[in-house]
């Protein structure tokens, strides 16, 4: 149920949109953004009205994403946050003290 029709160097397909509002992303342009299914798109409006549609990452392609590849310790972060209120609790009383 969909036509292809190209005009100004872009590819074009019309799709059905179901009454529930589910319309099928045709499979040349979900392989062109890498999205598999199931999975989910992100629709975003930019500032001159254009509609976008983007990928977004599964929860397993992000894990990891954010932390560093030269961790600077193994110790748990539970750990470090004791420690660091010692170190504040000590800095505080030798304060104190010399006053």
């Amino acid at each position: 149920m969909s036509k292809s029709e190209s005009s100004d160097d872009s590819e074009k397909e019309i799709v059905a949109v179901t009454k529930h509002g589910q319309a099928t992303i045709p499979k040349r342009f979900r392989d062109q953004l890498g999205i598999d299914a199931p999975g989910k798109v992100l629709f975003r409006e930019t500032d001159d009205g254009t509609i976008t549609v983007e990928r977004v990452r599964s929860p397993s392609e992000m894990r990891g994403f954010a932390t560093r590849s030269d961790a600077t310790t193994d110790k748990p972060a539970t750990e470090l946050l004791r420690e660091k209120r010692a170190e504040d609790r000590a800095e505080r009383d030798n304060r104190v003290d010399t006053e």
